[in-house]
């Protein structure tokens, strides 16, 4: 049985195909409330009703693209795999940049709906003026599919390009969507749990500057005049087996009413994963899922944890945006990405309910500047600087990744999985490394963690 949202906005969508009032529609949903399972519904409708003969989905990864074919198989009751007999097929946004024009010629000769999970990934809505994915779109999608249906739960980018498909009523206003569910609206209808941010700080941070020894109060008089590397603090062992300590401890209680309830780690890199990893296991008895861009069965291993009662995952670049794993309620921040857009797409992985409205979902992080004030605008579907600029910026490699396998082609790509820069030569797993790598440190003696932990618990939907 669909939510209610769910209904409405199929509802919404055929009524826009069915009386000609467009081709095109956006839906903009909070992470964690039901995109995928609406979207398929819309496509059952539309086949029920013979208005389409097929099925096309592309998403930003090979995990989101597996459990879109799930979805779209268990709704249709139907094979979902592009083969002959099949209803559709789901794709990645890499695989449809290699297709070939005999393969968008089932565009002109069937009724087809085209469905984009995660549509913000795809930039540009000019020919020449876009990105690699926004450009097939244009060029294969746009004019020649019967329907098209685009969903996403963070409808901006961090380079202020136009998301491909969206309407813009100015150059100044944000893109317009057909329908909106937001976290709030979400929260109250139980659909997804209220979620609690536990900002850490420290009162006493020495920093070693030459001869000179400067003693900080807080993370953020550290970082404010740019001597201090939040890099430092997440690579402190100091720092992570604190955040762990908490972690652990809340997973604890929230398995005592929940047995299966899981907890995720989004560390840095690889060699800060392992880290995290020894420290959870030896300081905290804890054992864990390891998770990155370099493992070859990666959806092997994230399928294993989502059917288990496993209490912890830690992950690099392969658990954000469009996974899936409902048991997950406990998430430590510990990545040096702190875009505003990735900040919201990690929270989304603890907030879908599972089996009762009191479920309980908690983040801890630092109480670094920028991921404070994510935090205290949760309530803001869209910040108010998500704004499409009249011209392009630059992208910023810091926010830029995508965590596929190596064996993908990947263009240089403004996207939120994790950071990671892409090259398509014979160096790309090297430069993988390099951009996978924590900010060179200072040695021990030179910044040390010495002071007092402190937390500040922050809950924006207290109304709730």
């Amino acid at each position: 049985m669909l939510r209610q949202w769910q209904s409405e906005c199929v509802d919404a969508a055929i009524a826009k195909y069915r009386y000609g009032k467009g081709s095109h529609f956006l839906c903009l949903a909070t992470p964690g409330a039901g995109k995928t399972v609406m979207a398929a519904n819309v496509a059952k409708r539309l086949l029920d009703d013979n208005l389409i003969d097929y099925v096309l989905c592309f998403s930003p990864s090979k995990e989101i693209a597996l459990g879109l074919k799930r979805t779209f198989e268990k709704t249709l009751q139907n094979r979902f795999d592009g083969y002959l007999g099949s209803l559709g097929d789901s794709l990645t946004y890499q695989a449809m940049v290699t297709l070939d024009r005999s393969f968008w010629q089932l565009l002109h000769q069937a009724r087809v709906l085209v469905v984009f999970d995660e549509i913000h990934h795809c930039a540009g809505t000019e020919l020449g003026k876009s990105n690699r994915w926004g450009e097939s779109i244009l060029a294969n999608v746009h004019n020649n599919a019967s329907y098209t249906l685009a969903l996403t739960g963070t409808p901006w980018r961090t380079d202020a390009l136009p998301i491909s498909l969206g309407r813009y009523l100015s150059p100044d206003a944000g893109v317009s969507c057909d329908y909106v569910y937001g976290l709030d609206k979400a929260i109250s209808d139980k659909v997804c749990r209220a979620p609690k941010i536990v900002l850490i700080d420290n009162d006493k941070i020495e920093l070693q500057m030459e001869s000179k020894t400067e003693v900080f109060t807080s993370i953020e008089s550290y970082l404010s005049e740019g001597r201090g590397k939040y890099g430092n603090l997440i690579q402190d062992e100091n720092c992570i087996d604190y955040v762990l300590g908490l972690a652990v401890r809340k997973l604890n209680m929230l398995r005592m009413r929940k047995p299966n309830a899981g907890g995720l780690i989004v560390a840095a890199s690889v060699s800060h994963a392992m880290t995290v990893y020894r420290i959870l296991r030896d300081s905290h008895n804890k054992p864990a899922r390891v998770v990155t861009y370099r493992h070859d069965k990666s959806n092997e291993i994230i399928d294993t944890f989502r059917n288990s009662s496993e209490e912890w995952i830690i992950s690099v670049g392969m658990i954000s945006e469009g996974t899936d794993i409902p048991r997950l309620q406990v998430c430590c921040h510990l990545t040096t990405v702190k875009t505003e857009m990735y900040f919201r797409q990690v929270l989304g992985r603890i907030m879908r309910i599972e089996n009762n409205d009191d479920e309980e979902a908690w983040m801890y992080t630092f109480a670094e500047p920028n991921l404070t004030a994510y935090a205290q605008r949760l309530q803001t579907e869209v910040p108010h600087y998500a704004l499409i600029s009249k011209e392009k910026k630059e992208e910023d490699v810091s926010a830029c990744a995508f965590a596929i396998s190596e064996r993908e082609t990947v263009e240089k790509h403004t996207i939120s999985i994790e950071c990671l820069k892409f090259l398509k030569n014979e160096f790309e797993s090297r430069a993988i490394e390099r951009a996978c790598s924590p900010t060179k440190h200072l040695e021990s003696s030179d910044c040390r963690v010495a002071g007092c932990f402190r937390e500040r618990v922050i809950n924006a939907f207290l109304w709730t």
